[in-house]
């Protein structure tokens, strides 16, 4: 099992001008910094039974009964399970197609992580 200690960004939907285009739109500046974060850390995921577990940050405002509560519970809201992995694998591969089983899955936690096992 490895963690790393990263937010995790769903992918966007772009245009072609989100890739030249400056300045870049704030969730598409997100999504290029995690991109190089992600290349950073160096994360890597086999073709095969990787289970990736997004902890997504639980927000500010809530409060600690709240935090203490939800943390490690199961996060049922955006961003969507697919835009987060889409956002991962495109990080990773310029082309993931020989990614065959892979499980996603998203909690509540303190910090933004991506737990790989």
């Amino acid at each position: 099992m490895k963690i790393y200690n990263i937010t995790p960004v769903p992918a966007p939907r772009m245009s072609k001008s989100d890739v030249w285009k400056v300045p870049r739109r704030p969730c598409v500046q997100r999504y290029f910094d995690f991109r190089d974060k992600v290349k950073e850390l160096g994360i890597t995921i086999s073709e095969s039974g990787t289970h990736v577990t997004f902890v997504l940050p639980m927000p500010k405002s809530w409060n600690n009964v709240q935090k203490t509560y939800m943390d490690g519970m199961c996060h049922q809201s955006r961003p969507d399970i697919d835009n987060l992995g889409k956002s991962l694998m495109d990080s990773l591969y310029k082309e993931d197609a020989h990614i065959w089983d892979i499980r996603i899955t998203k909690i509540w936690g303190y910090e933004g992580k991506i737990i790989i096992k």
